[in-house]
């Protein structure tokens, strides 16, 4: 934009029309327009296979020395060198692999139907050698639908690892593993034998496979997040409106009936004919709903971007596959009320990534390497890689809950002529929970945005709306915005699963440091390739407040002693304080203020320092109140 002015102006000193400044404009901004699309941050290749092997790929992962290795629908597990681009099979022979963990350049373990495999190359040339059973204590009916997905290593050397639950669109074998409970035989997905529908934690310290939670359909995909939560996902059908991303807690219920049949100390009672009211009460909703057909239709694989900024401004969330769309899910939860809940958005759209996206392992390099799988149903087959460009797109980076709205952070600075409340149209629904398949959108109402405003820095966008309510998802679209730089908005659809309000407290501690009457000092950071940001608010009663671009509700950090406070404002009344705003890619930022009135010192920029003073407020401050 402050280039287009430069011309504007350029041109109106030489005397040219008007009417030819207007054209010239139109045609720069129009151009621009043109050549912005996500293909300048974003581009696909395909990893080509070796002749001859069906790539639907269930399990993919990086060893130490950079080979890719992955597993196939028929059984194979193969080793891919990218330096060399050459492929070596390691093992065959497994039954309908859908994951795998690499534990050493010479060891993986394979989660198959039957069992979790540990493959060993004892003699290092490449090829497994030895096959051992790691765990295999959980039930087998022989139904065609009794997938396994995982394994999933915690921070602790355990492994997660999902059993899908049996369909009804065929039977079971005369002979089975593991005992046969008839009472979970009902319904058109159906749990017959031990722990079908559960998550299972195995210890290699003990050797034991236990069950952790249950209350699952078809959970193929499992992840952390960056603070070590577990996330599941599971996909629509009976007793899923829509599909879903769960944060998964020991012993927790997730709401498919068939496998409370497993449940320790759980009534002998067949759970389809238990009333809905009751079961709702006995689940844990979901963290995030993915709404059906508006973003996607089968999630698969979550994967936390741990790559520190390599992979473009998303860094410590998650991407979500996706096997009906030619598209990844990003997602970031936040905790509200003492639950996880948060957004989704679409990745990747027009980059030429194809269907069926069941597994995502990043390389070494940052790449993030996507397998692709049909299995029967809707997706595609072989193997592609995301590389990022290192230019930032336009993208809401984070939306978080306030007690009023939302919160927006976008991964560049916005133009703040191209915001206003009418950019912005917001509407909710739930979808049902009952047995019948999927649901509906149900109470579908239009919730009016009273006031969008743009933040100092450009970066952040606070939504006023006329209502909230907890139980729905709120279906955010978002109209021509652009970047200051005029950069186009890549997506303009998002999705906030509200499971919670803000609780009264949160809200009176956020209208205690908002409306404060005394003087506080404010000082924060942020920015860089995820956008993120920091702040912390000292009041002059001695209270110190944070909150962050990922929890932006205030938190009582501590009090300070009267010693320490009466140092940091003394400091900050002696400076002269004067509006400064000359922000960077990663930017600082100091400010004084009484009651309503501030200012602000921001700079980042390296030829643009702020006052000696300021910079010292800056460094004292932090100094001060560090743990």
């Amino acid at each position: 934009m402050r280039k287009t002015q430069r011309v504007f102006d350029y041109l109106k000193k030489k005397r040219v029309s008007i009417l030819l400044v207007y054209s010239l404009i139109h045609a720069f901004t129009h151009s621009f327009s043109q050549r912005d699309t996500i293909t300048n941050y974003y581009t696909v290749e395909n990893v080509k296979l070796p002749a001859g092997l069906r790539a639907e790929v269930g399990g993919m992962d990086f060893m130490p020395d950079g080979r890719l290795a992955a597993c196939f629908h028929l059984g194979e597990v193969m080793t891919y060198n990218p330096k060399t681009k050459t492929w070596k099979k390691f093992a065959e022979g497994l039954h309908d692999p859908l994951g795998l963990a690499v534990v050493s350049n010479t060891e993986v373990l394979v989660m198959q139907r039957p069992e979790l495999t540990r493959l060993k190359d004892t003699n290092n040339d490449g090829v497994a050698d030895q096959y051992e059973t790691v765990t295999d204590d959980f039930g087998l009916s022989g139904n065609y639908h009794e997938f396994a997905f995982g394994p999933l290593k915690d921070r602790d050397g355990n492994y997660f690892i999902a059993l899908n639950t049996a369909s009804n669109g065929a039977g079971i074998r005369p002979e089975i593993r593991g005992s046969y409970d008839s009472l979970g035989r009902l319904g058109r997905m159906y749990s017959c034998v031990p722990y079908r529908g559960w998550v299972m934690k195995y210890s290699p310290k003990t050797g034991k496979l236990a069950p952790f939670a249950n209350g699952f359909r078809s959970p193929n995909g499992l992840g952390f997040d960056a603070n070590g939560n577990l996330y599941v996902t599971d996909n629509q059908g009976d007793w899923l409106g829509t599909s879903k991303l769960y944060h998964v807690q020991k012993d927790n219920f997730y709401g498919h009936v068939a496998s409370l049949v497993w449940k320790p100390n759980f009534p002998r009672v067949v759970p389809l004919k238990m009333p809905v009211a009751q079961l709702d009460s006995l689940r844990t909703p979901e963290a995030v709903a993915f709404p059906h057909s508006e973003i996607a239709h089968s999630p698969t694989q979550p994967l936390l971007d741990k790559t520190n900024g390599k992979f473009g401004p998303f860094a410590g969330q998650l991407f979500v596959g996706e096997m009906d769309y030619g598209r990844l899910l990003r997602v970031q939860t936040e905790e509200v009320a003492g639950q996880r809940q948060g957004f989704c958005v679409a990745f990747a759209d027009g980059t030429g990534l194809t269907k069926g996206n069941n597994r995502l392992a990043f390389d070494k390099e940052n790449t993030l390497w996507v397998g692709h799988n049909d299995h029967g149903w809707v997706g595609d087959e072989g193997i592609q890689r995301i590389k990022w460009t290192g230019k930032t797109p336009l993208d809401v980076a984070n939306m978080s809950l306030t007690p009023k709205g939302f919160d927006l952070t976008f991964t560049l600075p916005v133009d703040s002529k191209t915001i206003d409340k009418t950019q912005f149209r917001c509407r909710r629904y739930y979808y049902e929970y009952h047995q019948a398949y999927g649901s509906k959108q149900f109470d579908t109402t239009a919730v009016a945005v009273k006031s969008a405003t743009v933040s100092a820095d450009g970066r952040r966008v606070l939504l006023v709306l006329d209502d909230l309510k907890a139980g729905y998802i709120y279906d955010l679209k978002m109209g021509d915005i652009r970047a200051a730089n005029g950069q186009l908005l890549m997506n303009h659809a998002i999705y906030y699963t509200l499971n919670k309000l803000r609780t009264m407290e949160e809200t009176k501690k956020e209208a205690l440091v908002e409306t404060y009457e005394g003087q506080q000092l404010i000082v924060g950071s942020g920015g860089g390739f995820s956008g993120a940001w920091h702040e912390y608010r000292l009041l002059e009663n001695g209270q110190l407040y944070t909150r962050t671009s990922r929890e932006t509700d205030f938190v009582l950090t501590k009090t300070l002693d009267n010693q320490t406070l009466e140092a940091i404002f003394k400091n900050a009344k002696a400076v002269k304080w004067k509006a400064f705003n000359q922000p960077g890619n990663v930017y600082y930022y100091v400010a004084w203020k009484k009651g309503k009135t501030e200012t602000q010192v921001k700079w980042g920029y390296p030829d643009a320092k702020p006052a000696t003073a300021v910079q010292k407020l800056y460094d004292d401050f932090v100094a001060k109140i560090k743990p």
